[in-house]
């Protein structure tokens, strides 16, 4: 250095940062190199503290011996992850920046003309590296659905026309819409035409993972929405003005507050038209005497299937609205007034929690709307994981549409016997639940259940044999009985929080010339399952593949797991995809999981703690898939998140320990285990794993082949989520809870990235189109319906998620093409 230029305290304190930096990863490298993993950190760690010595002794070789380490990290980083952008820079981008900042004469003035020489080419080097990951990065599919017609007419029962008159579009769940308006050609003109706020929004006696994830219904002219606390809206679809609103005013069932809810939501109201049914909806009409007939005893002499006669709801209420609500009640209400149907159940509502046994506040309620039939109502329920082995049942019940009286019940604790039961009896505790939508296939005479698991999710000992033959899988029970027809299951033995959490899609699917009635499970571990709706078998292979082994103590392990040839499944995790935002996290979370259990996916839970990846917020969740039926195509958005699961003895665990919450601990009340549960995160709070955390991917059905993934993009960016709320849109690929809704016209929508974006994406190659800022989390499923004035409009609800962490809101936003 030169002395009479450059002050000393500038290169001793940038010598300090290089010297802190070298011995960080010298020590931590030492021990991850004790522990089998990688020697560049101890390598590295000492070049740098060599170099950031001999800098604060303003010595010539500082320069040279930072280009050295920085020109064997960038080989090294390339020999390890190739030229994987994101992948690189925690390895190379810090460095890179140190020594672009010795270059500068403060520092290299004075310095050896070598040293200078070895720092620029290193400098260079890195800098090339990152601009050729621009040109050679492979890590999106580019790929193109090109688009196959069924060779039959399009079943009218999984297409969405001008209305959106299901959670799904329809009762078959493709979340599919026949509008056509809104084209690739014409979605950068899509504008805001209005938007609402319910007055619904966090307060401080709610849950602390309050959330909307409301997917509005169109029909009958009105747009009718549910907010977080329950409460049922009707709007008008041009203008968003209030028809109606209802408010159920929620209990909180005997707590002094909602804190022990594990959260709070309403995902959709059901709709039910007696209309739809037979001429008026009627297909007898009154006896001579003119007495109207409940529909449940003449259900009760059909079969429970046969249209009943004019029932006094009918009369009172011959359109209506369905609401579940957080107090485990079902209310029904008249979809044109929004006042109470009286005549259904006792006031207008069913008490869900007869027959159920004790429950904790929050503990149990149907977060999902029921489906309608002709003839029934039928819903399950969320219940709270990881809480205790006593917890609610999770019966399915079917009620009579018309006067609420219970028609049948499906406990899978008691499969064979669908009875109501009598007062005093209660469902079997712990039963596997149903929380996500059901589909209904009427003209089969089925409903499809996407089965939940017993609890607690990580403690299968205690389980009967009936929770491990209908836990995690699809069940179809006939309509007219509630009996299975069918059943088959996903995971064996379930040790993960694997249950099936989305809603079943019923298409008819081309194969090989042939329309096949299915049915498409999306699953938190990745696969598919594409089975055929009528009998259960695979139209897609699925095949047992090894698991590993090794549960608790007291617990067991299935030694295969089904895994459908179909799947969006991630490579297994290794040592390199270990990330960080610097080379010191980086090489901790390299510590962390060769401190972890892992063997590949299904790995047990463990007093270690085992990694579960992918995590069990899953790569498909409740937000589902949109199929379009007309392309044979599937738009999905998968996520991939890795989480921890760790087993804590019951002597470890003090009592009242834990909370409902679905990460931290949770106590597992009358298991020997409680288990701790999280995301696998590095030091700075962001995953440990690589990105993309989230993709786009399009699946082509009709592939000549067969079903395949044809193209893939990472999703969303950052914008919302840096540390200190830094404003930055790295586009990464981010997580998304909250589905996609598709179109005749060629156009998907998804809002429930991280960042708070609705975005529009071209179907055939996944090509981001649109996107237009969301005031709140749109963590919810938009959907489309044409309105009086002949326009397609695009509803999304942008409510936020407590436990995803985004903005908090009470928003329903419209979108539409300017007025012709």
């Amino acid at each position: 250095m030169d002395r009479k230029r450059a002050s000393k305290w500038p290169a001793r304190l940038l010598g300090l940062l290089i010297l802190l930096l070298g011995l960080s990863l010298m020590g931590g490298g030492g021990y991850l190199l004790m522990s089998g993993g990688s020697a560049y950190y101890l390598l590295a760690g000492a070049g740098l503290t060599l170099s950031g010595a001999t800098m604060m002794a303003r010595r010539h070789g500082a320069l040279g011996l930072f280009g050295l380490v920085l020109l064997g990290t960038t080989l090294w980083a390339v020999w390890e992850v190739g030229f994987d952008w994101w992948q690189l820079v925690p390895r190379v981008a810090l460095l890179c920046a140190i020594g672009l900042i010795m270059l500068l004469p403060w520092w290299s003035r004075g310095a050896s003309r070598g040293g200078v020489a070895i720092l620029s080419l290193a400098v260079l080097a890195a800098l090339g590296v990152a601009v050729a990951t621009q040109v050679l990065e492979t890590g999106d599919l580019e790929g193109e659905i090109a688009g196959q017609a069924p060779a039959v007419a399009l079943n009218p029962a999984q297409v969405a026309a001008e209305d959106w008159v299901a959670y799904g579009g329809t009762n078959a769940g493709t979340h599919y819409s026949a509008l056509e308006q809104i084209t690739p050609q014409n979605i950068s003109q899509l504008e805001e035409v209005w938007r609402i706020q319910t007055g619904d929004t966090a307060q401080p006696d709610s849950p602390p993972e309050i959330t909307n994830q409301n997917t509005p219904l169109k029909v009958n002219d009105l747009l009718y929405i549910c907010t977080s606390h329950s409460r049922a809206m009707a709007l008008d679809p041009q203008t968003g003005e209030t028809v109606w609103s209802f408010d159920p005013e929620v209990s909180t069932m005997g707590a002094e507050d909602f804190s022990l809810w594990a959260h709070m939501t309403c995902r959709g109201v059901t709709y039910y038209d007696v209309a739809s049914y037979g001429e008026n909806g009627i297909e007898a009409a009154p006896d001579a005497e003119g007495n109207i007939i409940d529909a449940a005893e003449s259900a009760s002499s059909h079969e429970g299937d046969a249209a009943p006669m004019v029932s006094e709801t009918d009369v009172m209420c011959p359109r209506r609205i369905f609401l579940p609500t957080a107090d485990a009640r079902l209310i029904a209400l008249n979809a044109d007034t929004g006042e109470r149907c009286t005549t259904f159940g006792e006031d207008g509502e069913i008490d869900l929690t007869r027959n159920m046994g004790p429950i904790v506040p929050g503990g149990y309620y149907s977060t999902s709307p029921a489906v309608v039939t002709e003839n029934l109502v039928i819903l399950g329920g969320h219940v709270t994981d990881n809480s205790s082995v006593d917890e609610p049942s999770g019966v399915i019940r079917a009620f009579d549409v018309r006067s609420g009286k219970l028609v049948w019940n499906w406990d899978s604790g008691n499969p064979t016997s669908t009875t109501p039961l009598s007062e005093g009896e209660i469902y079997t505790r712990n039963s596997p639940n149903v929380w996500a939508p059901f589909s209904v296939d009427e003209d089969l005479g089925l409903v499809y259940l996407p089965m939940g698991n017993a609890t607690p999710d990580q403690w299968g000992a205690d389980r009967s044999e009936d929770d491990e033959r209908y836990s995690a899988g699809l069940v179809a029970l006939d309509l007219a009985t509630g009996n299975v027809e069918w059943a088959y299951q996903f995971v064996h033995h379930d040790l993960w929080d694997m249950d099936s959490p989305a809603q079943p899609v019923l298409i008819d699917l081309n194969v090989d010339g042939q329309m096949v009635p299915a049915v498409i499970q999306p699953t938190k571990q990745g696969s598919l399952y594409v089975l055929n709706r009528e009998t259960g078998e695979e139209v897609v292979p699925i095949d047992e593949v090894p698991a590993p082994q090794g549960a608790v103590e007291g617990d067991w392990t299935a030694p295969t797991q089904p895994r459908s040839q179909l799947n969006l499944l991630p490579p297994p995790l290794t040592g390199r995809d270990m990330w960080g935002g610097t080379p010191v996290d980086q090489m901790l979370c390299r510590i962390k999981f060769k401190s972890l259990r892992y063997e590949g996916q299904y790995t047990p839970p463990s007093l270690q703690g085992s990694i579960v990846y992918p995590g069990n917020v899953g790569v498909f969740n409740w937000s589902g898939i949109a199929v379009d039926p007309v392309r044979q195509a599937i738009f999905t958005s998968p996520n991939y998140l890795a989480f921890v699961s760790r087993m804590i003895p019951r002597d470890q665990v003090a009592e009242g320990e834990g909370s409902a919450s679905e990460q931290g601990l949770q106590p597992n009340e009358g298991a020997p285990y409680a288990v701790e549960m999280g995301p696998l995160l590095s030091v700075l709070g962001i995953p440990c794993q690589a990105p993309p955390w989230g993709d786009v991917a399009g699946v082509d059905l009709a592939a000549q082949d067969g079903p395949d993934v044809v193209w893939r993009h990472r999703n969303g960016t950052t914008r919302d989520s840096m540390p200190f709320n830094i404003p930055l849109p790295l586009k990464v690929g981010v997580p998304a809870l909250g589905g996609p809704v598709t179109t005749a016209g060629g156009v998907t929508f998804l809002s429930g990235t991280l960042d708070q974006y609705i975005r529009g994406y071209d179907i055939t190659t996944g090509e981001e189109l649109w996107k237009s800022r969301l005031p709140a989390g749109g963590q919810a499923t938009p959907m489309t319906y044409q309105g009086q004035d002949g326009r397609q409009y695009l509803v999304v609800t942008a409510g936020g998620h407590g436990t995803f962490g985004t903005r908090m809101g009470d928003y329903v936003i419209a979108y539409a093409l300017p007025e012709a």
